[in-house]
C-alpha cells in the first residue's frame, strides 16, 4: 500500500487504541489538548451547593470534608479557574492526583493559604505524582516509598495518620494501551491491598484517588465494548472486587446502589463529556466499620478543569 494509506491507517489506529485504552492527548509540557482553547472555563459555582444537609447512619453531622480531584497536570489545571471553586469548596484536606510536577516547580498560585502541603513527586519528572493538602497537620505522613513492599517510584501515594483515621491518596497504575502494563498492575493490586488491610487493623482507613478501574457496568457508560479496555478488564474488576470482600465499602455506590450515568472520567475525545459517556475511576473507600460516619460522597461532575472531575466525602470524625 501507499505511503499515505499507512499513514492513514495507523492515525486510525492510533485514534481507536487511545480511545479503548482512555490516554489523552497531551503536549510536551503535560497540558492537555483542549485545555488552552480557554482559560476561564468554569461555571458558574454559585449554582453549586457546596454544603451536605445529610446525616450519617448515627444522625450525625458532618464536621471533615475531603476532596479528590486527578488534575491531568497541576499547571495546566491552574488556568482553568480552580482556585476559585477550591475556595468555595472549602475542604479540610484536598488530594490531588497526576500533578505532573514536584514541589519546586509548584507556581505559586497552587499553594493554597492555610493548607499544610505535602508532595510525592516521584523519580520521573513531569510524570505522576500526587499532592495532599491539609488545614490539620497529620500526625505523620508517609510517601508510597516509604511503605515496605509497595513499588512507588512513580509517585502513586501519600498516606496521612490523623488521630481518628488513616488517609491513603494514590493515583494507581494504568493497564495501559493493550493492556501492556496489566501484569504490573496485578501486582500493585495485590501489595496495595496487603498494605491497606494492615493498616486497617490499626485504625480505620479512608482511600482516595484514581484508581483506574470502573468496578461494576454501571460504573461505565459502553461496558460491552470496552472488557479489553484498561480499567474495565475482568482482571482489574475482580481486584477492586477483592479489596472490597477484605472489609472496605465504596461509599459512593453503596449511598447509590442504583444510580447511573455517575462518572468522574470523560476521554477528550467525540464531546464525550457533554455526551456523559464516560468512566467512574475515582473513589472514596472506606473502612466497613467507619461507613456509619459517612454523611455522603458525591461527584461534582458539573466542575471543569481536566479529563476528570472533583469527587467530594463528608464525614463525622
Amino acid at each position: 500500500m501507499s505511503a499515505k494509506t499507512k499513514q492513514k491507517k495507523m492515525a486510525d489506529y492510533i485514534t481507536a487504541t487511545t480511545d479503548n485504552s482512555k490516554k489523552r492527548v497531551r503536549n510536551n509540557d503535560g497540558d492537555d489538548s483542549e485545555s488552552k482553547k480557554s482559560k476561564s472555563t468554569q461555571v458558574d459555582l454559585n449554582q453549586i451547593n457546596f454544603d451536605c444537609e445529610k446525616k450519617s447512619a448515627k444522625g450525625l453531622t458532618w464536621n471533615l470534608k475531603i476532596i479528590s480531584w486527578n488534575v491531568a497536570g497541576l499547571r495546566a489545571w491552574l488556568k482553568k479557574d480552580v482556585v476559585e471553586y477550591l475556595k468555595k469548596e472549602d475542604p479540610d484536606i484536598i488530594c490531588l492526583q497526576e500533578i505532573k510536577c514536584t514541589e519546586k516547580q509548584m507556581p505559586d498560585e497552587a499553594k493554597l493559604p492555610g493548607y499544610k502541603i505535602y508532595i510525592n513527586s516521584g523519580d520521573k519528572a513531569g510524570y505522576s505524582g500526587v499532592a495532599l493538602y491539609s488545614k490539620t497537620k497529620p500526625i505523620s505522613v508517609r510517601m508510597g516509598k516509604e511503605i515496605k513492599d509497595l513499588d512507588d517510584n512513580e509517585g502513586r501515594v501519600i498516606e496521612a495518620e490523623y488521630e481518628q483515621f488513616f488517609l491513603v491518596s494514590t493515583y494507581i497504575p494504568n493497564a495501559g494501551a493493550g493492556l501492556k502494563t496489566l501484569p504490573k498492575r496485578m501486582k500493585w493490586d495485590e501489595a496495595f491491598r496487603k498494605y491497606l488491610k494492615e493498616l486497617d487493623t490499626k485504625k480505620p482507613v479512608v482511600l482516595t484517588g484514581d484508581l483506574n478501574v470502573a468496578h461494576e457496568e454501571i460504573d461505565i457508560a459502553n461496558p460491552k465494548t470496552n472488557t479489553k479496555s484498561a480499567g474495565f478488564t475482568k482482571e482489574e474488576r475482580d481486584n477492586m472486587s477483592l479489596l472490597l470482600e477484605q472489609g472496605f465499602v465504596d461509599t459512593f455506590r453503596t449511598l447509590n446502589p442504583e444510580k447511573t450515568g455517575a462518572y468522574t472520567f470523560w476521554t477528550y475525545f467525540h464531546n464525550s463529556r457533554a455526551k456523559n459517556v464516560g468512566w467512574r475511576l475515582d473513589y472514596f473507600i472506606t473502612s466497613k466499620r467507619f461507613m456509619d460516619n459517612v454523611c455522603d460522597s458525591t461527584i461534582r461532575n458539573e466542575v471543569l478543569g481536566s479529563d476528570h472531575c472533583p469527587i467530594v466525602f463528608y464525614i463525622n470524625i
